[in-house]
């Protein structure tokens, strides 16, 4: 790794050589590889994991307690075919920052603590405990064969972290003002309501299945489904698409679709939102189908040791104490809340997943610098 001053490892070169590879999920094209590279040589025992098409890696140093994992991704979304300044994929810095597909999310974080975890090591080469890092390529896709298959993995195989933190961009306006401590959760509905065709001119031969989704609609829509819990905002359900596939003005469709979007806190399930849309439908009588996907459950890391360790650390290397907060949309530390207390902490992220997406180098540096803070706070 390149020096950029006195013992300190510069994420830059790191985060160019990721950027490189053109890895729009699932796809890695060296990604994985690049990480690999750089943790051998600190004595990481590296595990390449392919699952399905993803190629994921699990690497740790050391085999003791606290066990620390970090967690990211090195796929990307498409970069998309207009706009770009520079080619999304030739990783160019101008006007003090990084431009590339991924700079911002995040490849650009995962450059910044392979930089911190090198300066770790080398200045503590038999600090206790254990660090390691779940890095998959399947974050911005289905997420079915990346960090919930690695997970499983490393139970089964004695890797089970005692804390974990996840590199997302969660900054809103400067480097570590934001930790994320939980998420809502997400799932999406898809409705069929089934009517009876016939002419738009003879009603009483039909059954119109629009007018009942729209009633179910409404009354799904009307109420808010609450006004937030300790530590989330209020559960939202929003119609994301209705449809009847109907080219003929004069008839009344046999059928009418709707797709619904529910992001919801701690006072709902996945199960108990779905019971509720069943019991809108059955209220109205008609015939439907009802397909549901829950992608998470809504999550949150209560106060103790380790989130006092990582907001002391961000403390430490910014001067201020960082807000806590759970919204936005998933990630996949909704997976490993399953296995232990998790947060998350990166970059800001005003530029991800846009065109010409950029972070400034030296917020990557700076981001670097907490991250070994939070290594030494939490495996001190």
């Amino acid at each position: 790794m390149t020096e950029h001053g006195p013992g300190t490892t510069d994420p830059l070169p790191i985060a160019q050589a990721l950027i490189r590879c053109r890895s729009i999920t699932p796809a890695d094209d060296g990604a994985i590889g690049v990480v690999e590279d750089a943790l051998r040589p600190l004595g990481f025992a590296c595990h390449r994991l392919r699952f399905g098409e993803v190629e994921n890696l699990f690497a740790r140093r050391g085999t003791g307690s606290p066990h620390f994992c970090w967690a990211g991704h090195t796929d990307v979304v498409p970069p998309g075919d207009k706009g770009w300044t520079h080619d999304p994929f030739d990783p160019v810095v101008r006007d003090g920052a990084l431009h590339g597909r991924g700079a911002c999310d995040m490849k650009g974080g995962v450059a910044a603590f392979l930089a911190a975890v090198s300066d770790f090591v080398a200045a503590r080469p038999d600090h206790p405990g254990s660090v390691s890092l779940l890095i998959t390529g399947d974050e911005e896709g289905a997420a079915v064969d990346g960090t919930a298959r690695v997970l499983e993995w490393m139970a089964a195989n004695g890797h089970t972290p005692d804390m974990a933190l996840v590199g997302e961009p969660t900054s809103r306006a400067r480097l570590g003002d934001t930790v994320k401590t939980g998420r809502r959760g997400s799932m999406n509905a898809f409705v069929t309501l089934h009517g009876k065709q016939g002419h738009s001119a003879y009603p009483q031969r039909a059954d119109n299945p629009v007018h009942r989704l729209v009633r179910v609609l409404h009354g799904l829509t009307a109420t808010p489904l609450d006004e937030g819990s300790e530590g989330f905002e209020p559960s939202t359900l929003q119609v994301t698409g209705f449809d009847v596939g109907n080219t003929a003005s004069n008839v009344i469709p046999a059928e009418a679709r709707a797709m619904l979007n529910i992001r919801f806190n701690d006072r709902h399930t996945g199960a108990s939102l779905t019971e509720m849309l069943h019991a809108a439908l059955r209220a109205e009588g008609a015939r439907y189908d009802l397909r549901v996907s829950v992608s998470g459950e809504s999550f949150r890391t209560p106060p103790g040791p380790f989130l006092d360790r990582l907001l002391r650390a961000v403390e430490r290397a910014t001067g201020e104490r960082p807000a806590l907060d759970t919204g936005g949309g998933t990630s996949d530390a909704r997976f490993i809340a399953r296995f232990c207390p998790v947060a998350e902490l990166g970059g800001v992220g005003v530029t991800m997943h846009q065109v010409d997406e950029r972070v400034p180098v030296q917020e990557l540096r700076d981001l670097a610098a907490l991250y070994r803070a939070v290594l030494e706070e939490v495996l001190a």
